[in-house]
């Protein structure tokens, strides 16, 4: 019987990204003049480990590329070669590297190592002549150091589980005779009888001659994994061993084939001196098979104590459902009031379960800050600045599909701060400043929502500048008079920018206006505060979890819809002096200072109303956009959280609609989109401004 590795192939994937998060994280905080050891250490575990299952599963490129990161790693840490700021960015182009391939594997791709090709001539020359010492020839197996043994003897008899965790002595086989010549004798006089062999589990131990200038801490790498649970005797060869020196030039291949006919039950893989350099076919065929792109994440972590809580709500549950069903057996009104309590036992219960199973989906939002030391410490360089970088509220958690989908607009609006926000470190010292600029990115829970914020302490938005582009485009008239929000609202205009010059961050006028779409599909917001001299504050508010909402039920006719309780504004009953008709034919509602459209869902919608006039119903004033409306409706329901179905995945996309639900009473309603029911009702920014200055011209 084998074993199919390719099951746990996205185990190793999602440990790998894992790993070289480490390395990046450590990397970036890596000082070149006092270098910490415990870093370095970090860097090379994780390199050892992405090495050491890349190879189990025969990625070979990887591991061939990961073992010379390996290797220049493993001179930093013995003090043998000197790092320097320029490595840091090769090692950090290396992860890039690695985490490319292994994107390329997951899709059922082929990898492509033109660049891993191109960073190893840079690693080999640094190995070969950049202070490389004696440490290195005996890595790659020279027999010219004096201070390492000339040959160990190893005694390796691992646990009988070996197989089952992972570990593949012919691997570890491989790995030794990298160092120099192995000589392997396979013990078997702990193997049962064929009929009481386990396939799963090792009966096997070795005697392993490696002859070679090898340092032992170089040894002891190799079983590094399974040195808890094996027996493993390593041993300096004396000088008994010194006249078999000249009876074997080569690897004894034949011995460490015959190991691995005897372990070709449980892992089925060729056996070779040196590592391929095409990938196994085994290791081929699982990818070949799968073309289709995969989620970009298909797995999540969760702690014990979530599970043993939503355990523990359903074995209420469970209790409350044999009360309740006890109680149908021989029921009667007098037990009337034991079915209540049941009853009202079930739905505490159902809404403790609920709340269980959300809090499961919550991830710290560290995951998401996570991408941003990387992020500003190359476009810092890019653009000549010195940035620090600093996180708040990193354990803060939010729904793992919120997380995912507001990346991209956090990864925008720290890049504008960067390039607009933090000016140049002359111009910093200039102005009395540090020449090093911080941004912060902060997290924390306000209600039922969550606020992250992105505060720079650079030059703040230039009000006159964005006043002056706005007129310049035509998005207000010169005679207006706009507050300081109003003009900082202005950058989230569809080709806004005042950059000088088109460049690689920014000046395109693209960017701003899709972040606030983006936002706003999530049911969120984004504000922004700035002080001239003194930098800006984009804040983002978003709801902790897109799978509830909290809606208002509103009726139309025989129809129930539901409006997201952040977008709505106020409502109110309509009056005849506050109503105005335009030219156009299009009612607008004058409140307050402003002149609100007014938009008849009966009439998007096609279906009966009750009141089909402006003065006779109630109107509910939304926000989307930030464009207000009024929308017209029969009658205002209950405000209740509401599960959210996707109407995308169940029927098809409608414009003007989110998504649905099933209220109590077994009936779907639609939770309404309202960004998509302005544009659905043909409002759009410019003609809410003919709009506005049409109403503003006959009231005058």
């Amino acid at each position: 019987m084998s074993v199919d590795l390719s099951q746990f192939h996205q185990v190793f994937f999602e440990e790998s990204y894992e790993g070289l998060d480490v390395m990046e994280s450590a990397l970036l905080n890596i000082d070149c003049s006092n270098i910490d050891s415990e870093a370095i250490n970090e860097i090379f575990r994780a390199a050892h480990s992405i090495k050491g299952g890349s190879g189990t599963f025969g990625f070979n490129e990887i591991a061939e590329f990961t073992h010379v990161v390996e290797t220049l790693l493993d001179l930093i840490r013995s003090d043998q070669f000197v790092m320097e700021p320029d490595h840091v960015d090769l090692f950090l182009k290396s992860v890039d590297c690695i985490r490319t391939m292994i994107n390329e594997l997951e899709a059922g791709g082929e990898t492509d190592t033109t660049l891993a090709d191109e960073l190893r001539a840079q690693f080999n020359t640094l190995l070969d002549g950049g202070g490389v010492s004696e440490s290195t020839e005996s890595v790659e197996g020279s027999s010219e150091s004096s201070e390492a043994a000339q040959g160990w003897s190893i005694y390796f008899k691992p646990d009988a589980d070996v197989l089952r965790t992972g570990n593949d002595p012919v691997r570890m086989f491989r790995e030794l005779s990298e160092l120099g010549e192995i000589d392997v004798d396979c013990v078997t006089e702990s193997m049962p009888d064929l009929g009481s062999i386990d396939p799963e589990s090792c009966y096997l131990a070795w005697n392993i001659i490696l002859k070679g200038n090898v340092e032992k801490t170089q040894v002891d790498e190799v079983f590094e994994w399974v040195i808890d649970e094996s027996d493993i005797r390593i041993e300096e060869l004396g000088a008994s061993h010194s006249e078999q020196d000249n009876q074997s030039e080569t690897v004894e291949t034949e011995t460490v084939a015959e190991t691995a006919e005897v372990l070709s039950p449980i892992a089925a893989e060729p056996v070779a001196t040196k590592p391929s350099t095409e990938p196994a076919a085994s290791a081929k065929a699982p990818a070949a098979a799968k073309k289709e792109s995969k989620p970009e994440s298909v797995s999540i972590r969760v702690g014990t104590d979530k599970i043993d809580s939503l355990i523990n709500m359903v074995g209420e549950l469970v209790i409350t459902q044999s009360m309740l069903n006890e109680l149908g057996k021989d029921f009667s009104v007098d037990m009337m009031p034991k079915l209540m309590e049941g009853l009202e036992q079930l739905s505490l219960h159902t809404r403790e379960l609920q709340e269980s199973v959300m809090r499961i989906r919550m991830l710290p939002i560290s995951f998401a800050f996570s991408r941003f030391p990387r992020l500003v410490h190359d476009i810092g360089k890019s653009l000549d600045k010195k940035v620090e970088l600093i996180l708040l509220g990193e354990q803060t958690e939010l729904d793992k599909t919120v997380m995912e989908r507001i990346g991209d607009p956090l990864v925008h609006l720290v890049r504008n701060s960067l390039d607009h926000g933090l000016e140049s470190p002359e111009a910093r010292v200039a102005a009395g400043k540090d020449e090093t600029g911080k941004i912060t990115l902060n997290a924390f829970h306000q209600g039922g929502n969550i606020v992250i914020q992105i505060i720079d302490d650079g030059a703040g938005l230039n009000e006159e500048k964005i006043l002056s582009k706005a007129i310049e485009n035509g998005l207000v008239s010169p005679h207006d008079h706009l507050e300081p929000e109003q003009i900082h609202d202005l950058i989230f205009q569809p080709g806004f920018s005042t950059a000088a010059e088109v460049t690689d961050l920014s000046g395109r006028g693209v960017g701003m206006d899709v972040v606030r779409r983006n936002i706003q599909d999530l049911n969120g917001s984004v504000e922004v505060e700035s002080k001239p001299g003194e930098g800006s504050m984009f804040s983002i508010r978003l709801p902790l979890t897109l799978a509830i909402l909290d809606g208002q039920l509103i009726r139309v006719g025989q129809q129930v819809y539901i409006f997201p309780l952040v977008s709505i504004v106020e409502s109110i009953e309509s009056q005849d002096q506050m109503i105005h008709r335009v030219s156009g034919g299009c009612d607008v509602l004058r409140l307050r200072n402003e002149y609100v459209p007014i938009i008849r869902l009966w009439d998007i919608f096609n279906v009966q109303a009750d009141h089909e006039k402006v003065d006779d119903g109630l109107l509910v004033i939304v926000e989307g956009d930030n464009i207000k409306v009024a929308v017209l409706v029969d009658d205002l329901l209950a405000q209740q959280q509401v599960v959210i179905k996707s109407l995308q995945e169940n029927y098809r996309s409608v414009p003007g609609v989110s998504g649905a639900t099933i209220l109590g009473d077994g009936t779907v309603s639609l939770i309404l989109d309202i960004s998509g029911l302005i544009k659905l009702a043909g409002v759009g920014r410019d003609s809410y401004k003919k709009i506005t200055e049409s109403d503003d011209n006959e009231a005058a």
